[in-house]
């Protein structure tokens, strides 16, 4: 098994959910490399993975910015706290033996899709964009955190959205993604996009077929048909040519060295015990 972590998520959920009173070695808080270090442990506990891949990227791709300059337009920029924990977290989670994988071109997600499809075995993708659940199939589930930790598969997906992992981008073109900028067809919501799919399988057919829906939808896909595609493209992740991982267990010694020089006692007990 492969786990795959959405380090970005990780180190955001980390920041904005554990208090900046966690401090390390030098003063700076250190709540972002410790959560994100602790989710990705809990699930290398529970399912002794292969290998680990921490996946970064670019915030906003071109190829997406390009084609909608409103994608991700209204993101804030980082905080300089959790910028100087960012800087220091790879080096954090190789120290654990665990492959830290960045690129220049292309997000976070489209590093984890191109992976997840590039292996033969089974694929947990720990992160918490609902995005992904386009990659969901036999061998790939992925850990969604919430409150608590998820694992959805292709019958989970079903059952949130009443559509198969595959259409997941079509769904998010006609419903819209309000995390990521993407606003969808006017007035049609989940249940409609969904059921919509259904019916008719994909977006184009969905397009094609607008003359016999109700004129309020009809009016949306007809009169936004170009736009729609648009945002189904940006839903849609990239795949990136990529050779799996060696195997590569964690390395609990060393992850435990590189916490205790950033002054993250806990953790280095966590990691000895």
């Amino acid at each position: 098994m492969l786990l795959l972590t959405d380090a970005p998520f990780l180190l955001y959920r980390a920041f904005f959910g554990l208090p900046d009173s966690i401090k390390g070695a030098d003063g700076r808080p250190v709540n972002a490399l410790l959560g994100s270090v602790n989710m990705t442990l809990q699930m290398v506990e529970q399912h002794a993975p292969r290998a680990v891949v921490m996946c970064f990227g670019l915030e906003s791709a071109a190829y997406r910015t390009q084609a909608y300059p409103a994608y991700h337009a209204h993101r804030p920029a980082m905080p300089d706290d959790l910028a100087w924990q960012w800087e220091r977290a790879p080096a954090l989670y190789e120290a654990l033996g665990w492959t830290v994988m960045d690129t220049d071109s292309y997000e976070a997600d489209d590093l984890l899709g191109s992976l997840a499809a590039a292996e033969d075995g089974q694929v947990l993708i720990l992160t918490g964009d609902r995005d992904m659940f386009q990659c969901v199939d036999e061998r790939v589930r992925i850990m969604l955190q919430g409150k608590e930790t998820e694992a959805v598969d292709a019958d989970g997906v079903r059952e949130r959205y009443g559509i198969d992992p595959a259409q997941v981008p079509d769904f998010i073109a006609l419903r819209g993604d309000p995390s990521d900028g993407i606003p969808g067809a006017k007035g049609i919501g989940a249940k409609t996009a969904a059921d919509l799919l259904r019916r008719h399988g994909d977006l184009e057919t969905v397009i094609a077929s607008a003359v016999r829906e109700r004129p309020a939808v009809r009016s949306a896909l007809i009169g936004q048909a170009d736009e729609l595609r648009v945002f189904r493209d940006l839903a849609t992740l990239r795949m990136v040519p990529l050779d799996p991982p060696p195997d590569r267990p964690t390395d609990r010694e060393g992850g435990a060295a590189a916490a205790e020089a950033l002054g993250m006692r806990r953790l280095a007990d966590r990691l000895r015990g």
